[in-house]
């Protein structure tokens, strides 16, 4: 065993023995989130971009607009895609190259909560039926994992999305610097992330705090309380009253979130 791994396990144990007397690290409650923080106008190259910390975790996602063919299913809509990559300069357990299942992971994650709740309008990126639309990639990039990249991602591609700007298209391209809008958004869905670490939940854990969880639950709820994802992760299980409380602090905390958009 390394000094790296003892030094996780110290914390783990820390972070166990604390829970069971209803203390976290940072000194919050069980159903608290951290500071988060949104900054906007962080490259000029994106057309919608937000840079957003979670505490000390710290993520930016920038939106690209590119003209495209829409799919033959639906020839009166453009798309939206998420994309998330997990950079060894964010955390040192990541690793370069193809994408792999965490990143894997968090990308689907995200992306659902988007578009399960409509919160695109994907018929106003349609400019000729059945020929062109507008497809949109919705890039992540963690800047520091201090934990929870569900959630600061999640932030960060609404907010990116929220202020993507649509070139304006003229004879069947895009003229550079000129825009006919921004892209409609029809909700604010904002996903919440909720750790079980022995027999105590947590909103919204710490990279301690994940190294010391046995299950993972994220859910995406909007303005309207309408659940638009779930995702449950590793091998422990949540009981139905430990999802029913996740599922009411995530709307509270919700509404917190969306004060900042």
């Amino acid at each position: 065993m390394n000094s790296s791994s003892e030094l996780w396990d110290l914390r783990v144990d820390k972070v166990i023995a604390d829970l069971k007397k209803g203390i976290r690290a940072d000194g919050r409650k069980v159903d608290d989130m951290r500071k988060v923080v949104i900054t906007e106008d962080v490259s000029k190259n994106a057309n919608g971009e937000a840079r957003v910390k979670l505490g000390e975790t710290e993520v930016v996602a920038g939106v690209k607009m590119i003209l495209g063919e829409p799919y033959p299913d639906s020839p009166d809509q453009g798309s939206i895609s998420v994309g998330a990559e997990l950079l060894p300069f964010a955390d040192p357990e990541f690793e370069t190259g193809p994408p792999r299942e965490a990143a894997i992971e968090l990308s689907r994650v995200v992306d659902r909560g988007i578009r399960e709740s409509g919160a695109v309008d994907f018929k106003s990126l349609s400019i000729v039926e059945g020929e062109q639309c507008w497809i949109g990639f919705v890039d992540i990039y963690p800047l520091n994992n201090d934990g929870n990249l569900f959630d600061a991602c999640g932030i960060a591609a609404l907010k990116a999305l929220q202020g993507a700007q649509l070139p304006k298209v003229e004879d069947g391209k895009a003229v550079k610097g000129e825009y006919a809008g921004k892209i409609k958004l029809n909700a604010q869905p904002v996903l919440n992330t909720f750790a079980k670490i022995g027999s105590v939940v947590v909103a919204d854990p710490t990279i301690s705090e994940e190294k010391a969880m046995n299950a993972r639950f994220s859910v995406a709820v909007t303005e309207a309380d309408h659940i638009t994802a779930f995702q449950k992760g590793l091998s422990g299980s949540f009981s139905v009253s430990e999802i029913d409380s996740a599922i009411d602090i995530a709307l509270k905390n919700s509404k917190q979130i969306r004060k900042l958009l």
